[in-house]
């Protein structure tokens, strides 16, 4: 095992017990495929995407389905040839349990691709943004869970050190670590692309210390390459160490503030499977239609990991693993610690199913509510990012909106450290998500009722500008009809005037022809 510097530690963490060997005893099997697909619309961080065909079309394996509905936004493609047979709601895993718009697409069993155009090796005459524009079209997300869209990451500037985040430090996940075991030149290949994109200086691949073979086979890789880029750090196996701005803190030493994005460290983060996804878009034009899930669990008969096509209904996968045991119980999407439950396996495989997990019956069933909070202090000393998560029991339950956030609530990331060490078995990070939502919702209605009132303002203010409008044209009105009526009332008068006038210069004129003929006729006389 090879390290390549010093490493730092972050704040709190747990050291549990793995259950790799589960699901690692078996190469990766490939799914057989399904008769029909479910590839819901929203499988990423940020806006829905937006359908591009309608029930009765028939598509191509790798035909892009739905566009991106914004910046943050992330295309889906189909999987498997077919015809789409409708567009609706349909139950998706996600923590709500809420449905979501889906596509529907019957197989037909051609594998009938569309018309690619791969890059491969000449990716290193295409601009970055040129590269970015594919993986954004590829559909490409972090499969490390969050599913944030990676060409939107790699806008960044001013990046010297990608960090290829290895580390798989949550309970039963195996995926990527029987990844790079089998795939570790691809890994590389996407990676440095990656690099090609962000000017990179150096690539560090980070994996914890209970992966010999994955680090044994990525080492291998480098060796293979004469460049320098690439370095391996071995880290110790504590969790969450996965979570990006812990592996950064080890890695680096520096912390990104809260609030603020690694770039400003000068490092960018992708996950494994990330770099593989990006190396198949560029080698071959294949967007993310499929990636590595890890079935395991003691409620499972053949844990192992699994190739499987977007869409894939559970059940199938399930099915394809053996099938359940006697006694499983709960199935779960994610690790034990940050996983959700599904109500159902009936629901669709999406880009940020990692692991499948199938628990079984404990042999005490007896369940209880949970105790009182007794002060002890486990939970603070285990946060790894330093909140005081008894306080924000406390607020949440309460629902003290603005005590949580001046506890940054925000800065929680879920995982569930906390909640692992309570003596009282309080499931503190259901109380805190369930805060989120809260805040979010409240967030939600009050921009919508800052919109409403700014139009009823606006409204009000136009009622009042067309009413002074209004009143306005009156007035010129009144002022031009007492104008035209002082008008006509002078002109009436000097008219009057005028006559008068006229009159007695007419008489004038009379009398003085009247004067003159009779002076006339007494000179006759």
């Amino acid at each position: 095992m090879k390290q390549t510097e010093e490493i730092s530690k972050f704040d709190g963490g747990l050291t549990l017990v793995a259950y790799k060997h589960l699901s690692t005893g078996s190469t990766i099997s490939t799914m057989e495929q399904s008769k029909t697909y479910i590839i819901p619309l929203q499988q990423h961080i940020g806006v829905i995407s937006q359908p591009l065909v309608k029930p009765g079309d028939r598509v191509l394996k790798g035909q892009m389905l739905a566009k991106p509905g914004n910046m943050i936004s992330a295309a889906i493609h189909s999987p498997i040839s077919g015809v789409v047979t409708d567009i609706k709601e349909h139950d998706v895993p996600h923590i709500s349990g809420l449905p979501d718009q889906c596509i529907f697409i019957d197989n037909d069993f051609k594998d009938e691709w569309i018309e690619r155009k791969p890059l491969a090796d000449n990716y290193n005459q295409s601009t970055s943004s040129s590269l970015r524009k594919i993986i954004r079209d590829a559909g490409i997300v972090g499969l490390g869970g969050a599913a944030f869209p990676s060409s939107v990451k790699q806008t960044e500037m001013n990046i010297k050190t990608l960090i290829l985040n290895g580390v798989e430090c949550e309970p039963y996940i195996t995926c990527d670590d029987v990844l790079m075991r089998e795939r570790a030149e691809e890994i590389l290949s996407g990676a440095d692309i990656i690099g090609h994109i962000i000017k990179a200086r150096q690539c560090i691949i980070a994996i914890e210390d209970n992966k010999p073979e994955a680090i044994k086979a990525i080492q291998t890789a480098i060796e293979k390459d004469s460049t320098g880029f690439f370095k391996v750090q071995v880290i110790p196996t504590i969790y969450p160490s996965g979570g990006e701005k812990q592996l950064i803190k080890i890695i680096t030493g520096k912390e990104v503030p809260k609030s603020r994005y690694p770039a400003e460290l000068g490092v960018l983060c992708h996950n494994v499977a990330t770099a593989y996804a990006i190396y198949r878009a560029i080698y071959f034009a294949e967007p993310l239609i499929s990636r590595i899930t890890t079935v395991t669990g003691h409620g499972v008969a053949q844990p192992q990991n699994i190739e499987v096509l977007i869409g894939t209904p559970m059940s199938s996968c399930i099915k394809h693993c053996g099938g359940y045991t006697d006694d499983s119980d709960e199935l779960i999407m994610g690790g034990p610690m940050m996983g959700f439950s599904l109500n159902s396996d009936n629901i669709p495989i999406i880009k940020a199913t990692n692991c499948l997990l199938v628990t079984a019956k404990a042999k005490n069933t007896q369940k209880q509510k949970h105790l009182p909070c007794i002060r002890c202090g486990k939970c603070v000393e285990v946060c790894p990012v330093r909140l005081l998560p008894q306080q924000l029991y406390w607020y949440a339950s309460s629902k003290n909106i603005e005590r949580l956030i001046e506890h940054h609530l925000f800065d929680c990331i879920e995982c569930g450290c906390c909640a692992y060490v309570c003596p009282s078995d309080i499931p503190l990070v259901q109380y805190y998500r369930f805060a989120k939502t809260t805040i979010w919702q409240q967030e939600r209605e009050r921009k919508a009722s800052d919109i409403a009132r700014q139009r009823h303002e606006f409204h009000q203010h136009r009622l009042e500008e067309q009413k002074r409008e209004r009143e306005e044209r009156l007035r010129k009105k009144r002022e031009m009809l007492k104008n035209k009526s002082n008008e006509k009332t002078s002109d009436d008068k000097t008219s009057k005037q005028a006559a008068i006038a006229e009159a007695v210069a007419r008489a004038q004129a009379k009398k003085a022809e009247h004067n003159k003929k009779k002076e006339t006729e007494n000179k006759t006389d």
